[in-house]
C-alpha cells in the first residue's frame, strides 16, 4: 500500500476519537481555544487562518514560501493574533508537539506524503481541507444549501453557468470553492446567500472528514467526466476517482452523472447518500426517465418534471447557448456543460426559464474554445481557436471533437500522461500538428505511431540570449502561429489544445492563451 492510498480516506484515529473536534458542526460551535495549525498561506489558508482566528481559535500557520506575498500576508495575520512561521524548515516537522493541537487544516494543494501531514496522521490529530472546515463554520440555521461539483474538466464553466441559472431565477447565488473565492470568504459575505454552487477539485475532496454525519451535505452534487489527471498527486486512477466520488456522499436530492462516461453513474452506486436522494443523468441523446438530454436542437428536462414518464420541460435550445451575433459551432461538451448545470440548478427548484435565461446571460471565462480570428480573406479562411484550458488529453478530446479539419497547436508539461488515445481517436481530422513545450516529443512519438502522415513541426525553444535568459514568449508564439498558418488550409481551424499543463514555459494557462491571442493579432490585425 503506498502513502497515497493509504490516505484515501484521511483515516487518521484520532478524528473519531476527539469530542472537542467532533463536536465542532456549526458557527456556534466551541471554536475559542482550538488549537490549529494551518499548513499553507496560498489563498485558501489564509482564507482558513483569518476565518479561524474571528471565532477565537488559537492559529499557527506554516509555509515553505517566504516571498514577499507571504510575509505581507503574515503580518496581517501577526496583527491578529496568529504565529505565523515561513521557511522550508518549517514543514518538516511540527512547530511543538503533537499534543499541542487539536486539528491540522491544510491548504488543498499540500499533498497527503508531505512531512507535516504525514506526522499529524501518526499522531492522531484530525487532518481537514479549507471545504470541510467552511462547512463547520455554517449558521445553524437558516444556511444555504450547497451544490457541489467536480470533474476532471469543465468545472468551473459549470459551476458558474449554475450561479447564473439561480441569480436569473431570483436567487442571491455565488460560485465558490476551487473556483477561486474560498468557501469561508463566500460564508461571511456581509449580505449572505441563499444558494452556493461549489466547484471542488480532487484534492479538496481528498481532505473531507471521515466524521461521515458532521461532514458536507450537498442538496445536489455531479462529477462531470473522469479520466486521468492530477495521478502524481493520488498516485493512481483509483485514487482519484475514489477522491472524485466523495462528492456524492451525503447528498440529500440529487446525485447528477454524466450517461456519457459510465464511471460516473459508477460512483453514485457506490454513494451513501441520504435516504431519497435521486440518480439524475445527462446526455447529450435524446434523455430517458430521469435524465436531461437533447431532442433534436432543444434541450429538455425529463428529471424535475410531473409525470416526467412521459413528459419532458423544454429548457432552452442550441441557439441559446451561442453569443448573440456569433456562428461559432456549438461544441459537444458545451452541451453537457449546460444540462449539467441545469441538473444541478433544477435540484434545487428553479423554474424551466431561469435556466434559459441563465444559459443567455452567462459569459465563459477566457482560453475556452475562444475565436480569436474569424474566417475571413485575410486568414485564408481559417479559423484561430484558443483552448488554452484544455490542459488534460480528456479536454483536448473534447475540444478537437468540436471542429471537422484542424491544425493542431499541443505539448507542454504532459504530468505523466500519454497522448496515444487522443491521437487514434482524431487523426483522421488533424491536417497538421504544430508542438511545443517540454513534452512536445511525447506528442509527436503518439502522432507517428497513429498519425504517420500528419506533418509535424517541432518548435524549439528560441535562443534570444544567454544561457538562462527569460523566454522570449512573443518570438515563441509568433514562430508556432507562422508554422500552423503554413500547414492550414481554407476551411480548416488552428486550435491551441495543448493536452498539458502550461508550467514548462508560460505563468499559467491563460498567460500561454494570451500570448497565442496576441501572435494572431500581430499577424491577422484587422480580423482577429
Amino acid at each position: 500500500m503506498t502513502v497515497f492510498e493509504s490516505w484515501l480516506g484521511n483515516p487518521n484515529p484520532r478524528a473519531d476519537d476527539t469530542d472537542r473536534v467532533r463536536e465542532l458542526r456549526a458557527l456556534t460551535s466551541r471554536w475559542a481555544g482550538l488549537r490549529t495549525l494551518v499548513t499553507g498561506l496560498g489563498i485558501s489558508g489564509f482564507a482558513a487562518a483569518d476565518a479561524l482566528l474571528e471565532v477565537g481559535a488559537e492559529v499557527v500557520v506554516v509555509d515553505a514560501a517566504a516571498g514577499e506575498t507571504q510575509r505581507e500576508k503574515a503580518r496581517l495575520l501577526e496583527v491578529l493574533g496568529a504565529t505565523v512561521l515561513l521557511g522550508p524548515e518549517h514543514v518538516s516537522a511540527p512547530p511543538r508537539p503533537w499534543d499541542g493541537f487539536d486539528l491540522v487544516v491544510t491548504s488543498p494543494g499540500w499533498r497527503p506524503d508531505a512531512d507535516l501531514l504525514v506526522g499529524a496522521a501518526r499522531a492522531g490529530v484530525p487532518v481537514w481541507g479549507d471545504v470541510e472546515l467552511a462547512w463547520r463554520m455554517r449558521p445553524e440555521t437558516g444556511a444555504a444549501p450547497w451544490l457541489t461539483l467536480t470533474g476532471t474538466n469543465g468545472k468551473t464553466t459549470v459551476v458558474e453557468m449554475t450561479a447564473e441559472i439561480l441569480r436569473a431565477a431570483g436567487l442571491r447565488a455565488t460560485s465558490a470553492g476551487n473556483v477561486g473565492t474560498p468557501l469561508v470568504e463566500a460564508l461571511r459575505h456581509p449580505h449572505g446567500f441563499e444558494v452556493l454552487a461549489v466547484e471542488l477539485s480532487s484534492y479538496q475532496l481528498h481532505w473531507l472528514s471521515t466524521d461521515v454525519e458532521s461532514s458536507v451535505r450537498p442538496l445536489a452534487s455531479a462529477v462531470l467526466n473522469l479520466a486521468p489527471d492530477h495521478l502524481d498527486w493520488h498516485g493512481s486512477m483509483e485514487a482519484y476517482a475514489l477522491a472524485k466520488g466523495r462528492i456524492y456522499q451525503n447528498t440529500e436530492v440529487a446525485c447528477v452523472y454524466n450517461v456519457g462516461d459510465p464511471r460516473t453513474e459508477d460512483l453514485v452506486r457506490e454513494a451513501d447518500v441520504v435516504e431519497g436522494a435521486r440518480a439524475i443523468g445527462f446526455t447529450r441523446a435524446v434523455p430517458g426517465l430521469s435524465m436531461l438530454g437533447l431532442v433534436e436542437d432543444v434541450l429538455c428536462d425529463r428529471a424535475f418534471v410531473a409525470e416526467r414518464r412521459d413528459n419532458a420541460a423544454e429548457l432552452c435550445s442550441l441557439a441559446d447557448l451561442r453569443p448573440e451575433g456569433s456562428d461559432d459551432p456549438v461544441a459537444p461538451h458545451t452541451v453537457e456543460n449546460v444540462l449539467a448545470a441545469a441538473a444541478l440548478a433544477r435540484a434545487a427548484g428553479v423554474p424551466q426559464i431561469a435556466v434559459r435565461d441563465g444559459v443567455r446571460a452567462f459569459r465563459p471565462a477566457p482560453h475556452r474554445v475562444a475565436t480569436v480570428a474569424a474566417p475571413s480573406a485575410a486568414t485564408a479562411q481559417v479559423r484561430w481557436v484558443d483552448d488554452s484550458k484544455a490542459t488534460n488529453a480528456h479536454a483536448a478530446n473534447a475540444s478537437l471533437a468540436t471542429f471537422e479539419h484542424v491544425v493542431w497547436i499541443a505539448g507542454g508539461d504532459a504530468k505523466g500522461a500519454t497522448f496515444d488515445d487522443l491521437v487514434q481517436a482524431h487523426r483522421d481530422r488533424l491536417r497538421g500538428a504544430v508542438l511545443l513545450g517540454a513534452d512536445r516529443a511525447l506528442v509527436a512519438e503518439a502522432l507517428r505511431r497513429h498519425a504517420p502522415d500528419v506533418p509535424v513541426v517541432e518548435v524549439e525553444l528560441p535562443q534570444t540570449a544567454e544561457v538562462g535568459a527569460p523566454l522570449d514568449h512573443a518570438l515563441l508564439m509568433d514562430t508556432v502561429v507562422a508554422r500552423a498558418a503554413e500547414l492550414a488550409r481554407p476551411g480548416d481551424t488552428v486550435l491551441l489544445a495543448p493536452a498539458c499543463a502550461s508550467w514548462d514555459q508560460f505563468r499559467s494557462y491563460g498567460h500561454r492563451g494570451d500570448e497565442f491571442a496576441a501572435a494572431v493579432v500581430r499577424r491577422f490585425p484587422r480580423e482577429a
